[in-house]
């Protein structure tokens, strides 16, 4: 269906636009010929709008805006025209851009370590943005730094201030990014892929400072970002990008509601959506068919063989000279059986990914037990988890730098054939084949190199190697965080399809709960290093008991603006209800401790209602 898009949408409001793109075209010169990245994108930004590009990998959404700010790299050429009040930025001499950039268009990179300069503090770099626009002496620029920190809701701003960034975590280096971004009040902010590697909780804090600085500044926003979820929270009108050209744009509510486009329609049916398990009841009660049981988790008995047994595990990270020892797991009780996939789920930090090196024998455990496949891991030795090796397997959360880069891929499904096994000659090649095969991927692949594959192609790859020995338990960690969601849902549905051929047990980790909502029999939740719930999947779903299991599914946002709108005022409610509930907490262990009258308590808790209207 041919959608008309040769000229922006006609606006909605009467303000003039901060941007106005009219036929912007990317191209590269490679090996002596122009190739196209992205043509004829046409679109304005008004004050305090946010437009969002959505597309996969190599649709050209960043190319396209790095060509506004003249970022593209040397082989790189912009056309057409890109207005920022009555001056274009197609083809500004280079002197000229960097009097714009940073005061009046600004962009938020997708990964805050390689854009912020590792040598020197955040500080010094918010610092360095304001004196390089404005007349301001080091102590006003430093004043002023620190309010930006507290502005972008860093912790402890004044010793902040002077941290490197690898001392910050993911959320604060990307606040501290935000905070640089808005250091001169653009007038115009990209926003490119700003929450991809974060935590749900912290994706959902830094969507939450968006919106308000939007408010704020009344800046245009121009959101660059493949999650759908993401869109649905933050945009107000939209833009699909396929192969260089956008095949769709309009207002986002009514892009979710209708859209006309076959890869629009195709991008947001790949998008998985958090409480399906709840649809699934619903469709029975009203009649409907519900979902073949082909796509259904495979279901659990207590009859079956345990793969995974850990009871009360401790897992350290040795301290060194005055830095005590880290517990990076306290007292953890977990079994899996065999065909049985559980959900490991948590922010980062959590301990997810400890359990999983140590389940595989990466790590050693500290106390307790832990028990894989009958071996004992306590205090095992190399020669005791060689065994074990050919029993569990492991898919790692970055393919490309898990497979080694000189060997074919091939030779690295090969390689545990070969080790544990002795496989050679055809008996190996039609071992190799069959396991492509299983994966999907044609057999001529094999003589290619890693870097000649896709993401998506390369975790099949991981895949494959992971499965040659047939293990009975398979750890997964983060497998599909890096991928776009059509490539994503590609790969969850080939996973499904391997776990109920092989009937492997899983371990699936992840902070996606929608993605392990879809594959799960049941789910457990990690926080600072203890497993606060286990249960079923539709009951911690959508029943959930702990106040972090609460907040963790409140955070996560689904593809539908209306309902992700809802769910935004549910996440902000039931956040001050817990954080009501410590208050009273707080109190009631100062009364115990300072024999406080009760019904003191009492008026203080009248006092903080009254104040807030109710």
């Amino acid at each position: 269906m041919a959608i008309d898009i040769s000229d922006a949408p006609p606006p909605t409001d009467t303000r003039t636009p901060v941007l106005q793109v009219r036929d912007l075209g990317v191209d590269f010169y490679v090996d002596g010929t122009w190739y196209p990245a992205a043509t004829g994108i046409s679109y304005d930004v008004r004050p305090g709008e946010v437009l969002a590009i959505v597309g996969e990998s190599g649709s050209g959404k960043t190319q396209s805006s790095m060509a506004l700010m003249g970022l593209l790299p040397p082989n790189g050429r912009a056309r057409g025209s890109a207005v920022i009040g009555d001056r274009e930025l197609i083809g500004m001499p280079a002197h000229k851009l960097r009097r714009i950039r940073g005061k009046e268009i600004a962009m938020i990179f997708q990964e805050p370590m390689t854009a912020l300069n590792p040598v020197f503090t955040i500080g010094f770099q918010i610092i360095e943005t304001l004196r390089t626009h404005f007349e301001m002496g080091p102590a006003d620029a430093r004043v002023r730094a620190l309010e930006l920190l507290r502005l972008v809701e860093i912790p402890n701003p004044e010793t902040r201030i002077d941290a490197y960034p690898h001392q910050l975590s993911g959320g604060q280096r990307q606040r501290a990014m935000i905070a640089q971004a808005l250091a001169c009040d653009p007038k115009l902010l990209i926003a490119d892929e700003p929450t991809t590697a974060l935590d749900v909780t912290v994706q959902a804090e830094i969507l939450k400072l968006m919106r308000d600085l939007r408010s704020r500044i009344d800046s245009g926003i121009v959101l660059i970002t493949h999650d759908m979820g993401v869109v649905a929270d933050m945009a107000d009108t939209m833009i699909v990008m396929k192969d260089g050209k956008v095949v769709e744009q309009g207002v986002a509510r009514q892009l979710f509601a209708n859209p006309q486009h076959p890869y629009t329609i195709k991008l947001l049916d790949a998008v998985p959506h958090l409480g399906r398990s709840a649809e699934a009841p619903e469709a029975e009660q009203s009649g409907t068919t519900a979902t073949p049981v082909t796509d259904a988790p495979v279901a659990t008995t207590s009859d079956r063989a345990i793969v995974l047994e850990a009871q009360q595990m401790v897992i350290e990270y040795p301290g060194r000279r005055r830095t005590p020892a880290f517990r990076a797991v306290d007292g953890v009780d977990l079994t899996i059986r065999a065909g049985e996939v559980i959900g490991l789920v948590g922010e980062s930090g959590s301990g997810k990914t400890t359990i999983g090196r140590a389940v595989v024998g990466l790590l050693p455990v500290t106390s307790g037990s832990l028990r894989i496949v009958g071996q004992d891991m306590v205090g095992a030795s190399h020669n005791d988890l060689k065994p074990l090796r050919t029993k569990v397997g492991i898919v790692f959360q970055d393919p490309g730098s898990s497979l080694n880069p000189r060997l074919p891929i091939g030779e690295s499904i090969a390689e545990p054939l070969l080790l544990h096994r002795g496989l050679k000659g055809a008996a190996m090649s039609k071992a190799v084949e069959t396991l492509l095969d299983q994966v999907q991927l044609p057999r001529a692949m094999r003589n290619r190199y890693p870097h000649e594959l896709s993401g998506g192609q390369r975790q099949r790859v991981g895949i494959a190697r992971s499965l040659a020995l047939e293990p009975q338990l398979l750890v997964a960690d983060e497998p599909t965080s890096a991928l776009d969601v059509s490539v994503q849902a590609t790969v969850l549905a080939l996973f499904q399809d391997l776990q109920r051929e092989h009937g492997f047990a899983c371990l699936f980790i992840s902070h996606d709960l929608a993605v392990v909502e879809m594959l799960a029999d049941r789910i457990a939740v990690m926080h600072n290093g203890k497993l606060v719930e286990v249960g079923e999947t539709a009951q911690v779903v959508n029943s959930p008991k702990d106040p972090y299991t609460q907040r963790l599914l409140a955070a996560v946002p689904v593809p539908d603006p209306a309902a992700q709108q809802a769910r935004r005022e549910a996440r902000d409610a039931l956040l001050e209800a817990q954080r009501d509930e410590l208050e009273r907490e707080e109190l009631l262990h100062a009364a115990d401790a300072e024999k406080i009258d009760a019904h003191d308590i009492t008026d203080v808790d009248n006092e903080r209602m009254t104040g807030r209207g109710f």
